[in-house]
């Protein structure tokens, strides 16, 4: 790859980053946008849980993450086919989550080494709220503008795969996470404590939201084949 070469691979991946990407840039990805995409999953993962003594060994080697875009990818195309969306294809839509994984690089930031304990779990909420909102507006986006979905359309597509994604992992007890809050947060804890009870609560809030919005997307399904 070239220098001219390389800068536009950076430009684009950039440009996807801040919302600017076009359809026909994004068409023009390739598998070398995914490997590097899986790259920065792989990093990423491993930052993450670096720090977390009670991760597992999956998670601290990053291939949990790696893992999860994999089937993450899976479920968001199997959710946004029966709506006929257009340019989806398995190594779009893992390339494009892939890619999107780069703003949870905040996560790796040990918060806790330069600040008191409760200072750096407000910081943690705080980057997992940046973070959450940021990829969820980069899946709308993608949605709206690269799959052609009408904006309410991608709303449902968006939220219904991770909300059944987090109730599963709830019903079947996977996500350690979810459930460490319910011992009631305690200062000699870690400095995730306060982010994980975040997590307990958008737990909850799926939960209480995944059948109304399972509702709308039988609804979108009969909408748009009616038409």
């Amino acid at each position: 790859m070239n220098r001219e070469s390389l800068f536009d691979f950076f430009r684009t991946t950039g440009r996807l980053l801040t919302f600017r990407l076009t359809k026909e840039e994004f068409l023009q990805f390739d598998t070398r946008h995914l490997v590097f995409g899986l790259i920065c999953t792989w990093i990423v993962g491993m930052g993450r849980w670096w720090d977390d003594p009670g991760a597992n060994l999956l998670q601290h080697l990053g291939l949990g993450s790696i893992i999860y875009v994999f089937v993450l990818a899976a479920v968001l195309l199997l959710v946004a086919a029966p709506l006929r969306p257009d340019n989806l294809t398995y190594k779009s839509v893992l390339t494009f989550v892939t890619l999107t994984s780069l703003p949870a690089l905040l996560y790796a930031i040990p918060v806790e080494r330069f600040t008191e304990l409760s200072i750096a779990r407000s910081i943690n909420v705080w980057f997992l709220a940046a973070v959450a909102t940021w990829r969820l507006a980069l899946l709308l986006f993608f949605l709206k503008r690269i799959a052609g979905l009408p904006i309410f359309a991608s709303v449902v597509v968006s939220l219904l795969p991770i909300m059944a994604i987090v109730t599963t992992l709830t019903v079947l007890n996977l996500e350690r996470a979810v459930f460490d809050i319910m011992g009631g947060l305690r200062e000699t804890g870690t400095a995730n404590d306060e982010a994980y009870g975040v997590l307990f609560g958008l737990t909850f809030l799926s939960m209480l939201l995944i059948i109304p919005t399972a509702i709308c997307y039988v609804g979108l399904i009969i909408y748009r084949r009616s038409r």
